[in-house]
């Protein structure tokens, strides 16, 4: 087998090699240099490693590495990539780990390469050749943007496996549940004219005003009509993030623009949403003497959830002596769900230090990761059966 570089050592090379994805073309970045740099260490350790190309996105890819065979099995998968950074705001260079006050810095420390490091770091030193179920590690692309490497890998059918985890930075809570997203855009387009007379335009303020009031009634009918009490916030939320019209007080108002946000509870479905609120504006329309558009911004993010009894939960409780709980994040855990997977979040580092300046991950969550990593293998694919009795854990 071949040495494998330390934790710290692999995480600082993770690091170091940057893979922002983003909408701005200027941003965005390939992945390949964080696949890559995976696929050596995970074939050191005897795993098959397949690089899958996105569609029409060649500088786009995703890892399939897979060691042992069977129906069952464990998958444990995280994104490769991370979000934009404000340079300005960090205290140390970003693409360079730097250890202090017992933290580990830099771009994607828990959002979350360093999460591959201390997966392969633990796999290391355990006897894989024992394996009576597959074990799969699966790093993606572009999960802080699209989302189009979980879809890809939906849309291929792969991988398969009994149980998953993704390592999102949870704080060791194992979570079972998150709300979905859908971002979404209302354009009206009326007639400018000169204010001094209403009849020479059709105002696509106005209109946009009406098209708000009812968004407002159709939310709080949602609020009304789903409530899941796992969640804090424990209704679905709309909010209207941002609005731009017109051009100068004295003409009339020919476009509008209005940009919101849904986040939709568990056994709710996004397309029926965008279908309801389309089906509210052809009266607008008619009524304003206005064109009214609906559009997608991004793909929508289904809602996730996990029975709350599922073997990968209540291990995954006991192993962190934790309670399962609720985020209000998005994560790939739906698209891995589609996949036949009973999945769950759980990952070091905190959610609070993902996407800010001086991003950390605190070196005391490293070994109960590792700890809960060990546990989950051995329970799912060192044994010869997947329905295991608590007490193995």
């Amino acid at each position: 087998m071949t040495s494998l570089p330390s934790l710290l050592s692999m995480m600082s090379q993770l690091i170091a090699t940057p893979s922002i994805s983003c909408s701005q073309a200027s941003w965005d970045q390939s992945n390949k240099g964080v696949i890559l740099l995976l696929e050596n260490w995970l074939t050191g350790l005897g795993f098959q490693c397949e690089i899958m190309p996105l569609p029409g996105q060649p500088d786009k890819v995703n890892l399939i590495a897979t060691i042992g065979e069977g129906a069952g099995g464990l998958v444990l998968s995280g994104h490769t990539d991370t979000v934009p950074y404000d340079e300005d705001r960090w205290q140390s260079d970003p693409f360079k780990l730097n250890e202090r006050d017992n933290k580990l810095y830099g771009l994607g420390t828990c959002d979350m390469k360093g999460f591959f490091a201390i997966v392969i770091d633990t796999l290391k030193n355990m006897d894989l050749s024992k394996l009576e179920q597959p074990l799969i590690i699966l790093a993606t692309a572009d999960e802080e943007s699209s989302m189009d490497g979980a879809r890809a890998l939906v849309k291929e059918g792969r991988p398969k496996a009994r149980y998953a985890l993704i390592g999102e930075p949870t704080s060791l809570t194992p979570i079972h549940a998150h709300k979905g997203i859908m971002m979404e855009k209302v354009r009206i387009t009326g007639q400018a004219g000169h204010s001094s007379n209403p009849a020479l335009g059709s105002n696509a303020l106005d209109a946009m005003h009406a098209v708000m009031s009812e968004l407002m009634i159709y939310r709080n009918g949602l609020k009304q009509t789903y409530r899941d009490a796992n969640f804090v916030i424990d209704y679905p939320t709309m909010n209207f993030g941002c609005i731009h019209g017109g051009d100068n007080p004295n003409r009339i108002c020919g476009r509008c623009e209005l940009e919101f946000d849904i986040r939709a509870l568990p056994g709710m479905d996004n397309q029926s949403l965008y279908q309801e609120i389309t089906a509210l504006l052809p009266r607008i329309e008619q009524n304003t003497g206005t064109q009214i558009e609906l559009h997608h911004l991004f793909p929508d993010v289904p809602s996730f959830s996990t029975q709350k009894e599922s073997d990968i939960i209540k291990a995954c409780e006991r192993l962190t002596q934790k309670d399962a709980a609720t985020v209000a994040f998005a994560t790939e855990g739906p698209f891995l769900n589609q996949l036949g997977m009973e999945t769950l979040i759980l990952g070091p580092g905190s959610i609070d230090q993902a996407h800010q300046p001086n991003e950390f991950m605190a070196l005391d969550q490293i070994a109960p990761m590792q700890h809960v990593i060990k546990g989950l293998v051995e329970r799912y694919c060192l044994t010869p059966s997947t329905e295991n009795e608590a007490s193995r854990v």
